[in-house]
């Protein structure tokens, strides 16, 4: 009969072939291990490009999230410095999850290096269009100057084309009063494409929102003003005042939408409300005619 020391011998021969360190900490899969945490242990990414989430959206999430429960697991990385985990992929469910009053989410560990987070962060985003023109350009300049992607390699790695991405990242070179405007709607980025590279291009920002143009308006003007055939537009555009400016904050954070308030002539002017959808559009109805009354 075997001692017990040989049994205790027997029994670690696994351990002694791979290692104790192996068994105490074993590397995760490639395709990661799901688990379910208390939320309070996540936190948002370091690497996402994704900078704005609505209040309204994250609500309409929320009240999904609370009838059918979070059904696509956060992808997560371990930090180990910190503590608990970093959001990979899924802070917006992350985040109306909060809202729902969940406690526990799933979620899917990996093992990934920070080249790795900020490629799946942007496919993520840039797949969902959930990124606006500078995120997203943001986004591709940070691979680009961090990793030393090409731009080739990088269109072929986000299945976009080169054309698209090198357009995309020629936004970063707009003054950053032009790129806050196409960070929150007022400007698309085939407007702002058109102003790259402009000393002009505040203040044609500026008239293009004032005058609503559309892109090919922008485009003849452009070519009407470096002709000649008009004249440029003036260097200096008048400047809201602080209680304007106050004044739109307050029904921004109060409604959860983007608000510009236009001075007209004398005490006119005219209030607008920036809706991304038709489901922003309803939440605005109720909030200023009540809700409808059921038929």
């Amino acid at each position: 009969m075997n001692s017990p020391l040989q049994k205790g011998r027997l029994g670690r021969g696994l351990a002694s072939l791979i290692g104790e360190t192996a068994i105490a900490n074993p590397r995760l899969p490639q395709e990661g291990e799901q688990r379910v945490v208390p939320i309070d242990q996540l936190r948002g990414g370091r690497f996402n490009p994704r900078k704005e989430f609505k209040e309204p959206e994250l609500l309409e999430l929320a009240a999904s999230i609370q009838q059918h429960g979070l059904v696509q697991p956060i992808i997560v990385r371990a930090d180990p410095i910190a503590g608990g985990y970093e959001i990979v992929a899924g802070e917006r469910r992350w985040r109306a999850s909060q809202r729902a009053g969940l406690h526990q989410v799933p979620v899917i560990v990996r093992e990934l290096e920070d080249r790795d987070v900020i490629e799946m962060a942007i496919i993520e985003n840039v797949q969902r269009e959930d990124l606006n023109a500078i995120e997203e350009a943001s986004g591709y300049n940070e691979l680009i100057q961090r990793f030393n992607y090409t731009q080739e390699q990088l269109a072929e790695q986000i299945g976009k084309s080169r054309s698209h991405l090198a357009n995309t990242i020629r936004l970063l070179r707009l003054p950053e009063t032009v790129q806050a405007m196409v960070s929150d709607g007022r400007l698309t980025a085939g407007h702002a494409r058109a102003l790259v590279g402009r000393v002009d291009a505040d203040v044609l920002a500026h008239r293009i929102i004032e005058q609503d143009l559309n892109v090919r308006d922008v485009e003849a003007l452009m070519q009407q003003i470096d002709k000649g055939v008009v004249a440029p537009p003036p260097s200096r555009v008048r400047e809201k005042d602080a209680d304007t400016k106050a004044f739109e904050n307050m029904l921004a954070e109060t409604l959860g939408l983007k608000v510009e308030i236009k001075r007209g002539s004398g005490e006119s002017g005219t209030l607008m409300i920036k809706y991304g959808n038709f489901d922003q559009l309803e939440y605005l109805r109720e909030r200023l005619l009540g809700p409808t009354v059921g038929h």
